[in-house]
């Protein structure tokens, strides 16, 4: 009998175990998302896990195959979502990118995108919302001129960049990846008045959660135009500078800016600048005649193929500020834009390595031409 028990007992145990094998294969469990790749390209050594900056790079070789770019990196990590992709886009049309969103629709994510009416009639957009992704347009007359994407309400992917080929692979950018479920609630707080309320330009309402915090040790400052007064905060970092001012401006036409910059460099800090050179020649009101009566070291860009479409001040290397916000009067009183501020000489020094870069191969003023290779 106690033979007869002991073999009942472990048939029993046999099949338990088998049963649990079964399962287990029916029903996998879903792996964590794994880390983004440490370096590609045109990355920049991440600071930490919680942030990772990208920079486009139209000189490099596989630019001309339209591979290897930023939006690569960001196409990974839309297909690592798991829950919602909200997208905010003054333009698209970068295939990577389209091809994500797709997936990650057709895998049950919640997938939202608010855009600039004038450019909604791109193809990719529509290809997008054939699948059933809802697109809303900003139907106001400034613009929408946002360009950030928020993963599962705790990944923020912001910067210059457009979503489009030319940004990625034509025009000098950057990609800023923060990890932060704060600036996460920042930027979804915006999304969600653009999105569900309609609230567009001087409609909008001052109620970003968290304009200052701090991750990890280092101070961030989240803005949005026109609800937050940006150039006001702009001003007052540019007015405390104390040793250096480097900017690389797609435009600066803000009389404000343009006369703080100036007035440091007459106060002996160092002032070096990099503009776009067709906003300078055929826009109006530049800051650029202002800067080079004045002395300052100021450069038009190299990019012969592209734009210098970089939206970046850095101070005394070691504050940062960037995103979608151009240096004008329409992006401080009637489009949509944000900023963020990084106070981190580590973060100062990626950007730096960068404007070197763009300085290097910009025109010197007495010839007009490159220094270094476009």
């Amino acid at each position: 009998m106690k033979r007869q028990g002991f073999a009942h007992s472990y048939i029993v145990f046999v099949l338990l175990i088998w049963m649990a094998l079964l399962s287990s294969c029916a029903f996998p469990t879903p792996d964590l998302p794994t880390p983004l790749p440490a370096t590609t390209g045109t990355e920049v050594e991440p600071e930490s896990n919680w942030l990772q900056i990208y920079f486009s790079d139209p000189a490099a070789p596989h630019s001309a195959d339209y591979e290897g770019g930023p939006d690569e990196i960001l196409a990974a990590a839309i297909d690592q979502a798991r829950l919602s992709v909200d997208v905010a886009a003054y333009n698209f049309n970068l295939w990577s990118i389209r091809d994500a969103l797709i997936h990650a629709h057709q895998r049950g994510l919640v997938v939202r995108m608010v855009m600039e009416s004038d450019n909604i009639d791109e193809r990719e957009v529509q290809q997008i919302k054939d699948t059933g992704i809802p697109v809303v347009g900003d139907q106001h007359e400034g613009l929408m001129h946002n360009k950030f994407i928020v993963l599962d309400r705790m990944d923020v992917w912001t910067g210059s960049m457009n979503y489009t080929v030319g940004a990625a692979y034509r025009d000098n950018n950057n990609l800023i990846h923060i990890r932060s479920a704060e600036v996460a609630q920042d930027y979804m707080t915006e999304f969600e008045e653009m999105f569900t309320h309609h609230l567009f330009g001087p409609d909008a309402i001052a109620d970003t959660p968290y304009p200052k915090l701090t991750i990890h040790a280092t101070p961030v400052e989240i803005y949005f135009s026109p609800d937050d007064k940006v150039a006001r905060r702009i001003l007052e970092i540019l007015n405390d500078a104390q040793e250096s001012i480097n900017f690389m401006a797609y435009t600066i036409t803000s009389n404000d800016i343009g006369n703080a910059i100036v007035q440091r460099s007459q106060a002996g800090i160092t002032v070096t600048g990099v503009m776009d050179e067709d906003q300078v020649t055929t826009g109006q009101g530049s800051e650029y005649d202002q800067f080079f009566q004045s002395g300052l070291n100021v450069r038009l860009d190299g990019n012969l193929n592209g734009l210098m479409h970089h939206k970046v001040i850095i101070i005394d290397a070691k504050i940062v500020i960037t995103g979608s916000y151009n240096f004008t009067a329409s992006a401080e009183e009637d489009n949509d834009e944000n900023v963020i501020i990084i106070f981190s000489p580590e973060t100062a020094k990626r950007y730096m390595e960068e404007f070197q870069r763009i300085y290097e191969q910009a025109q010197k003023p007495e010839t007009g031409e490159p220094e270094g290779n476009p």
